[in-house]
């Protein structure tokens, strides 16, 4: 049987993943921030003793029946399969529910009425029975041994609550080279988090408890909702890294969120301005984030003067005052 057809390869059994001692070659180790980067060569192998785990799979998606089915696809063919797919509808109206039925019966589906993104993987996440969940765009695609490797990472570092992965671009069908800034590590990340995002959702596995520690994404965001969630999360605890491409992350197409929504920065000001007041932060880590957001302010602040917005430009600048002084040492208000 082909392993490309969802209809193929049923969703939602129970599997278990081999577990044990590593056999490492040479370890790539980086350093960045605050210590050590965690980073787990792909080339290790597990042996010996088992560990049973379960991963639940969250597509959230709205009118994109045909990358859905191509990111479907994708979890179909994990050479170890997911426990099951919740796939979020967001109240699609191009046939989405159709083509799940008929192609991939096993998997499930769940129904919002344009809530947005955060929403619906939030839905997901409340519905979802296993113990790790892995998140999927569903205008993305994951490569066969991603869950896979990931779990056979996170068995050698069972410590950590969050792993994620190299990927690959592709714009416009044409692969390109992402920017040195966009490298991925591990370890504690929380300064590479602050200009912007440092995890792919598409690429993250986390710890189903996490969101009872920390809630779910932010409902309020309409973008960077992803920004906001690894600022909290990376704040307080360092993240795992498989240094291998295992997610293609395709870019270009007209709804994709980033080029939808104008001024992005607008709402990574408000994610930095709530971890700062979260009162969590280390005194490194919060000067850091103060800098970043004075940084971001000055910029989307001259922006919205230009364009006559002077109550947003005021509201901002006296976000910038309370901050400022954290710079340099000092304290908040």
């Amino acid at each position: 049987m082909s392993r490309g057809r969802g209809r193929d390869l049923p969703f939602g059994r129970d599997h278990s993943v081999a577990g044990g001692r590593w056999q490492p070659r040479v370890p790539s180790r980086r350093r960045s921030g605050d210590g050590a980067v965690t980073v787990v060569d792909p080339s290790r192998r597990l042996e010996s003793r088992r560990v049973t785990t379960t991963v639940s799979a969250i597509v959230p998606t709205y009118n994109r029946r045909e990358m859905l089915a191509r990111a479907l696809d994708s979890i179909a063919a994990q050479t170890r399969p997911v426990d099951e797919v919740l796939v979020v509808d967001d109240g699609s109206t191009d046939g989405s529910a159709e083509m799940l039925a008929a192609r991939f019966p096993g998997a499930r589906r769940l129904r919002c009425e344009r809530l947005g993104v955060s929403a619906a993987r939030n839905r997901g996440i409340a519905a979802a029975s296993g113990e790790w969940v892995a998140f999927l765009d569903s205008d993305d695609e994951w490569r066969p041994a991603k869950i896979e490797r990931q779990l056979a990472a996170l068995a050698a570092a069972p410590e950590h609550d969050l792993c994620h992965t190299d990927e690959v671009w592709i714009r416009d069908g044409v692969r390109v080279n992402p920017r040195r800034r966009h490298a991925k590590a591990g370890g504690w990340i929380f300064e590479r988090c602050l200009p912007l995002c440092a995890i792919s959702p598409s690429s993250a596995m986390v710890r189903r408890a996490v969101f009872d520690r920390l809630g779910g994404f932010d409902e309020a965001l309409p973008a960077c909702e992803d920004y906001d969630f690894w600022l909290r999360f990376c704040s307080r605890q360092p993240v795992l890294y498989v240094d291998e491409p295992l997610v293609v992350k395709h870019g270009g197409h007209p709804d994709q969120l980033s080029r939808a929504v104008v001024g992005l920065d607008r709402y990574r000001i408000r994610a930095l301005s709530k971890v700062l007041g979260d009162g969590v932060l280390a005194s490194r880590d919060r000067r850091a984030a103060a800098r970043t957001l004075c940084e971001k302010i000055d910029v989307y602040a001259a922006g919205a003067r230009k364009r006559g917005r002077h109550a947003e430009v005021d509201e901002l600048l006296a976000l910038r005052e309370r901050w400022a002084g954290v710079m340099s040492g000092g304290t908040s208000p």
